[in-house]
């Protein structure tokens, strides 16, 4: 699974009223075939709008910034054929966590709760062979953006001993320690890493369709996120018809 996301973690300053992950899940059977997808739709996005073909994938910023002199709604264009290209592939499943941040308190961990969140859909999902391919003996790896640090590999180490997970009838927990998947997370630079930047975008627009920017609004982008639906992990939540876990 590779990870990125979007918005920041501060409760009492908010930037952003959201912060989000997305896990991006490919088996390691179709990874190779899964790379080569990405090194192609690169050359694509060369031939049709002139990025660079080792230029990184950055969402906010390529709606932010000027970038290689390409105009900004063929900006935006790249990135909606990035989850276009994405969407067609059903041996991949997208995971994802939204915390609203404005109904929280003060000690609210934002960055724990939402890690805790993704990984135990990561967990669940691998013990019950939901994946494409329907891998159930099969374990799993995390590989981030190098932002997430010592935080992270602690908790992932706390939950592979102690995981409380609520009984589904209400009345207390259950201890779940995570045992499918295995290894601290791997960090990679994201400009290292293609599956890290289809995440970037996946995450971006996932926190705009819950809080549009002016300009996503202007240009009718605030659900570009449901073109990524065939590719979706729904049974991360039953609560939401996109499997969006909402915290």
């Amino acid at each position: 699974m590779y990870v990125d996301e979007s918005g920041d973690t501060g409760v009492e300053t908010l930037h952003t009223n959201y912060f989000v992950l997305t896990g991006l899940v490919v088996h390691e059977t179709r990874w190779r075939e899964f790379i080569e997808i990405l090194v192609q739709l690169r050359k694509t996005l060369s031939e049709r709008y002139g990025l660079p073909v080792r230029a990184e994938l950055h969402a906010s910023e390529y709606i932010r910034k000027q970038i290689f002199d390409i105009a900004k709604h063929d900006r935006l264009a790249i990135m909606r054929n990035v989850i276009d290209e994405m969407a067609k592939y059903d041996f991949i499943s997208l995971t994802n966590i939204v915390v609203r941040k404005d109904n929280k308190p003060k000690d609210y961990d934002v960055f724990i709760n939402a890690w805790q969140a993704l990984f135990q859909r990561f967990e669940n999902t691998l013990r019950t062979g939901n994946f494409p391919g329907s891998y159930s003996t099969d374990y799993g790896l995390v590989f981030t953006d190098a932002t997430s640090g010592e935080r992270l590999t602690r908790l992932v180490r706390k939950m592979s001993v102690y995981n409380p997970v609520p009984n589904r009838n209400g009345g207390g927990y259950r201890n779940l320690p995570i045992v499918k998947v295995i290894e601290d997370p791997h960090e990679k630079d994201s400009k290292d890493s293609l599956p890290v930047q289809m995440c970037d975008i996946c995450a971006y627009f996932l926190k705009q369709y819950y809080a549009p920017n002016g300009y996503v609004k202007r240009k009718r982008a605030t659900k570009y996120f449901e073109r990524l639906d065939a590719v979706l992990n729904k049974r991360a939540s039953t609560n939401h018809p996109l499997g969006i876990v909402e915290l």
